[in-house]
């Protein structure tokens, strides 16, 4: 458990800087584009992560949970079919991209190199996955904190150097900003691919055993077939949320310009600053999922009952004492990006979606751990559609607009976390408080 903790604390700590980075990034671009801009930004990362998930083909997280199940002499074969498994993928994304963007009306407004920025990010994901979830699974987690860090680095020192020096319209603005995320990306395929290579060079003069293609694909798409289900449908929720949210406020009397700010407001202010806490839940989720798959694989039933105490425990130290600051300090916090009375609103109410997302973020990976991914999927469809439905429903009335989708997306985030939390204390046979219940069933 002394690996644990060490391994967790350093990833918290270089994603406190990168969190902080990022703050700044978003401040600059709040400044820089405007709520108009901001909301055009936000509108198009969805489908950034959206090519960023087809591309990785969740590798990261397949692989390390095999490295960490598996002993040694098994890696360097199962690395072999990985690599070629991304290059398969590579090209049918490639293809399937270029269709989709020959279409004019695709990402219409935006400037015409956007379209090659996002084809030249899918063979960086893909590479850079598989170096990625190597190194998680033999828990170098300093190369993947230093990695987190460098791409947040990168973006900010270009779009610090660009903007302070230059002034560009909106449309060739959203170009620069895209391309400063973009490059980050290269620089850390750069430096996690070549790390990754010395690593295979050490592993090809040790001895190893041979896998089949065959075998190695189904233990990689068996993890990573459903999890990418599942960030797929986050994605797609995601890039349907802002036309939702827009559809919602235009019905309660918004005009178009209007409830594009207000959107803009709502993720590029309120959810920047309330997500910027959650730099600890996804540093708990990288390393719970090597930890609770070797447990689980081990059926060691006292560690899976310690690392979800462990991981519940520390997401409450931080997380209640973190939305209550933010509730405190709204007004101060948003004013930081622009003047904007409606900004610490909504930051006060979503403290309810922020902090059961903190929960929710740690608990999603104890559950590819214990082989439930599609019980993670299927929890999530369900939530997203009470949410989505409350959302536009409330959202649409005059007297609520933004109150009433602040209103769905706070019950969505309860429900989910609920639904995670029972389903893993059944699984490994303990109560809600952690005690024992049963014998476990797996």
């Amino acid at each position: 458990m002394n690996a644990f903790f060490r391994g967790t604390t350093l990833l918290i700590i270089a994603a406190f800087f990168s969190e902080c980075v990022e703050f700044f990034v978003n401040m600059i671009l709040a400044r820089e584009l405007g709520e108009e801009g901001m909301g055009l930004y936000m509108s198009i990362l969805p489908i950034i992560f959206l090519v960023f998930i087809f591309a990785s083909l969740e590798l990261p997280i397949s692989i390390s949970k095999f490295i960490a199940e598996n002993k040694r002499e098994l890696h360097y074969s199962l690395l072999q079919h990985a690599l070629k498994l991304a290059s398969f993928v590579v090209l049918i994304i490639l293809i399937l991209t270029v269709i989709v963007l020959a279409f004019p009306t695709v990402l219409n407004g935006f400037h015409p190199y956007v379209k090659w920025l996002l084809i030249g990010l899918i063979p960086i994901t893909a590479f850079s996955s598989i170096a990625r979830g190597y190194f998680m699974g033999v828990q170098q987690m300093g190369k993947i904190a230093f990695s987190n860090f460098l791409r947040k680095a990168v973006q900010f020192g270009v779009l610090l150097l660009i903007f302070d020096y230059f002034h560009f319209d909106q449309q060739a603005s959203l170009l620069i900003a895209l391309s400063a995320l973009i490059g980050s990306e290269l620089i850390v395929f750069l430096y996690l691919v070549s790390l990754f290579l010395i690593h295979m060079q050490t592993m090809r003069s040790a001895s190893n055993s041979n896998m089949s293609g065959k075998l190695a694909r189904e233990k990689l798409l068996a993890v990573s077939l459903p999890t990418t289900g599942l960030r797929v449908f986050h994605a797609i929720t995601n890039a349907i949320q802002p036309f939702l949210i827009q559809s919602a406020l235009m019905a309660a009397g918004f005009g178009a310009v209007g409830a594009t700010e207000h959107f803009g407001v709502l993720t590029g202010v309120a959810m920047t600053i309330g997500f910027f806490p959650a730099f600890i839940a996804h540093s708990l989720m990288i390393m719970l999922i090597p930890n609770v798959s070797d447990a689980y694989v081990k059926k060691d039933h006292e560690k899976l009952r310690n690392l979800l105490q462990q991981s519940m425990s520390l997401t409450m130290i931080y997380g209640i004492p973190a939305v209550f600051f933010m509730y405190i300090f709204a007004e101060p916090l948003t004013s930081l990006f622009f003047s904007s009375p409606e900004a610490a609103l909504y930051l006060k109410l979503l403290c309810p979606y922020f902090l059961f997302h903190f929960f929710v973020i740690p608990m999603q990976a104890y559950l590819i751990g214990v082989g439930l991914v599609k019980d993670a999927f299927y929890h999530t469809v369900w939530s997203h559609i009470i949410s989505f439905s409350m959302m536009y429903f409330l959202g649409s009335q005059a007297s609520l607009h933004m109150v009433g989708i602040i209103l769905g997306m706070n019950t969505g985030a309860v429900l989910l976390s609920l639904m995670h939390y029972f389903t893993i204390c059944r699984k490994i046979g303990i109560t809600l408080w952690f005690t024992k219940q049963r014998q476990s069933v797996y």
